[in-house]
């Protein structure tokens, strides 16, 4: 064996070689997310151009053959040369990492892509790539395959000399890439929300591989208003403004827009220079403390609290908060590549500052509106009073009681979380089956009975007053919202499992709704699973298949032949199942099929607003999501 290791074996990565040999270091993964990340990359750059007040219009465009075309009418990229390079500024940005207008020297005062590796990263991992400028009067072009420059940049035509911009097309590279084929929704989520955060910005977004061609459009002159409005379009606002602030202070160009809705939950998104910044930052910290202050400064003032009543807090007042805090900051500083925080502390003293001095104007000139979200916050207020009395009960009866687990928990006797599961069983009857084929050592099973408290109706002190979600919260040991640990997880898959029918999808729903809510970590952590029972099973000559969907029914009666000896039985519920079948199609970790849930951080918004779609109240928008999904649905038992 070889294993020297001197000066040769150090290696050096020309050009964008470094890209293709470790690409998770430049766009996070190589699955679905990273992906998509490509086009957001392009896209970002013709936003600056937006940001910088010289493009209008930007269009995606998703080709048959799943390539992609950005196209903005913007200044169009340099074509000129770049002295320090020896050749023109266009290659030096798909070519060189680290390359671009947005270090400083004037070329962008705000920019989101702001590592400068946009362009050339996605050049690297593409097939190929195309780049089409339009700058006084002529057309330039130049092609790359796989990160290489196939011919100079050249002139292939003329245009109107009003007519500026820079159209960019790529095919990912399938050798790169574990998913290749783009998703329309993925894609529109962000590009809406680009738009709503670029007031006046049009982007047009067209899929060319369905029969007619899909198109949406993009337009909100009303900016970050119209992205609250519409967030809230799943709950009724208890007033009708959506109070803005607007300002400048010590360079960082402030945004902020919220309104209280009827909800419980707080959905609070902030973004720097346009990039969501989901793990928040100081400049959402800013926003809170502004917040918090300027309220009870008002209730103080306006005897709305009581002298002998305590200060309410930040979680009481943004109850049922829909807010955006956007920034533009000319050099922020992000916690990693990811941007997922900001660290500047310039933005929490100008979001704090601005949104303290605009919304104590608001607050003085509309008192109606005032004292209803005071009214709101007080009723939050007494409503959490209730339940850290709940919570500190339960805390006192576990640590008087070390077998404090609920009764009807049928628990695993192994004690290291990574090597047990707890199933999450709809009904006594399942849990009755699934008790009794467990692997005892490993998997741990808690029955429901019924279907659990809907949490997107309701406050906290009676969400810890509901005797299902109690045995949950006490079965996983991690507690819930500020209490959470994740260290003390008993249970490294938590597994629901329901019967394949619409009240099992609607247990399902309440469930992930609930840990959506309470304990979103499970989920980012990848901890939670849908249990996959089978749909049919099918009987001939003494031999059993099981069958998880139509397609795989049709496929084993096509294998074995169709005939009247072929005994076929439609599971209706879990509880048609015996021990033995259960084990074997659903809980045997050899031969089981269980669905992760995962979440998407670029997408919060749009997870949010469909649980409150679901979940919620108003009756109409959960028409409007069912009638536009329901192609999407298979095996619904009515």
């Amino acid at each position: 064996m070889n294993n020297e290791y001197g000066a040769d074996q150090i290696q050096i990565l020309e050009g964008l070689e470094a890209v293709r040999k470790r690409p998770g270091m430049y766009i996070d993964d190589t699955s679905f997310r990273g992906l998509h990340h490509l086009v957001y990359e392009i896209v970002d750059n013709s936003i600056d151009e937006a940001l910088a007040g010289y493009c209008t219009h930007i269009q995606v465009t998703i080709h048959k053959d799943n390539s992609i075309t950005v196209e903005d009418d913007g200044r169009g990229i340099p074509t000129g040369i770049n002295h320090k390079a020896g050749k023109p500024a266009v290659e030096v940005v798909f070519t060189v990492l680290h390359a671009g207008g947005k270090f400083g020297g004037g070329g962008y005062k705000v920019s989101g892509g702001l590592h400068g590796v946009g362009a050339s990263v996605v050049n690297a991992l593409s097939d190929w790539l195309e780049v089409t400028i339009y700058s006084e009067g002529k057309i330039y072009k130049q092609r790359y395959e796989r990160g290489k420059v196939c011919y100079p940049l050249e002139v292939v035509g003329t245009c109107l000399p009003s007519k500026t911009g820079t159209s960019v097309s790529f095919l990912p590279d399938e050798t790169m890439f574990e998913v290749t084929e783009y998703d329309f929704k993925t894609l529109q989520t962000r590009l809406r929300e680009m738009a709503f955060l670029t007031k006046g910005l049009k982007i047009t977004l067209t899929d060319e591989r369905v029969e007619p061609v899909l198109s949406k459009v993009y337009h909100y002159e009303g900016g970050i208003q119209e992205f609250v409005q519409y967030l809230n379009k799943s709950t009724t606002p208890i007033y009708d403004d959506i109070i803005y602030c607007e300002g400048v202070k010590d360079g960082v160009q402030v945004e902020v827009a919220f309104q209280h809705n009827d909800s419980y939950s707080e959905n609070c998104y902030s973004f720097v220079n346009n990039i969501n910044t989901h793990e928040g930052g100081t400049h959402l910290t800013g926003f809170k403390n502004a917040l918090t202050r300027t309220f009870n400064d008002y209730a103080r003032k306006n005897k709305l609290l009581k002298d002998s009543e305590s200060n309410l807090s930040g979680e009481d007042i943004r109850e049922g908060l829909t807010a955006i805090i956007s920034v533009k900051i000319s050099e922020p500083q992000f916690g990693g590549q990811t941007k997922h925080s900001l660290g500047n502390t310039e933005a929490k003293s100008a979001v704090d500052g601005i949104v303290s001095e605009r919304l104590t104007v608001y607050l003085e000139q509309n008192p109606q509106v005032a004292k209803m979200i005071l009214d709101k916050s007080i009723l939050a207020q007494r409503a959490r009073e209730a339940a850290r009395k709940a919570r500190d009960l339960t805390r006192r009866k576990s640590a008087l009681d070390t077998f404090a687990l609920p009764g009807k928990l049928a628990d695993c006797s192994d004690k290291d979380p990574v090597n047990c599961e707890i199933y999450i069983v709809e009904g006594d009857s399942a849990g009755g089956s699934a008790k009794t084929a467990r692997n005892r050592n490993t998997q741990a099973i808690l029955p429901l009975r019924g279907k659990i408290l809907n949490v997107e109706k309701a406050r906290l002190d009676r969400i810890y007053g509901n005797e299902e979600i109690k045995s949950m919260i006490t079965a996983f040991g991690t507690g819930i919202h500020e209490d959470f640990d994740l260290s003390k997880l008993r249970y490294h898959k938590i597994i629901i499992m329901t019967d394949a029918d619409v009240d099992g999808a609607h247990i399902s729903t309440l469930l992930l709704t609930f840990l959506y809510r309470f304990m979103p970590e499970l989920i980012r952590q990848g901890y939670v699973y849908l249990a996959q029972p089978p749909l049919y099973k099918v009987e001939k000559n003494k031999k059993v298949w099981y069958a998880y969907s139509d397609e795989e029914l049709n496929d084993i009666l096509t294998e074995i032949g169709r005939d009247q000896n072929n005994k076929i039985q439609r599971y209706k519920g879990l509880g048609e199942m015996d021990a033995e079948q259960l084990w074997e199609t659903t809980m045997d970790p050899e031969r089981r099929v269980l669905l992760r849930v995962t979440m998407n951080e670029e997408q919060t918004s749009e997870i949010d607003l469909t649980f409150t779609t679901l979940m919620g109240d108003k009756v109409e928008p959960r028409k409007e999501f069912i009638e536009a999904n329901a192609k999407y649905v298979k095996n619904l038992d009515i």
